[in-house]
């Protein structure tokens, strides 16, 4: 298992699909990989499930196939506002 956070923070686009390119790799050989992520469009493009969570609670998890940015964002924002800010896990294989 392999756990990356936030791994296209603050890099060009060019660096971005080279690191999507190792994460899809690693997928292919087998290795589970987890993505913590502030960006919407890459947990969604790379994630297989993803989960939404709280106050390190998970308030939702849902397949690729079901994941749209309206489903994903009711989860984040379905909550007690004294829980704190939401977190996006993505995760391949």
């Amino acid at each position: 298992m392999i756990i990356f956070d936030e791994p296209t923070r603050g890099i060009d686009v060019g660096a971005k699909a080279e690191i999507y390119a190792i994460m899809n790799e690693l997928a292919a050989q087998g290795d589970t990989i987890i993505m913590v992520s502030s960006e919407l469009p890459e947990i969604m493009a790379m994630s297989d499930r993803i989960l939404v969570m709280q106050g390190g609670r998970i308030r939702g998890e849902l397949s690729r196939g079901e994941a749209t940015q309206e489903r994903i964002m009711a989860f984040a924002t379905n909550s007690d506002e004294s829980i704190g800010d939401g977190l996006l896990v993505g995760a391949t294989r």
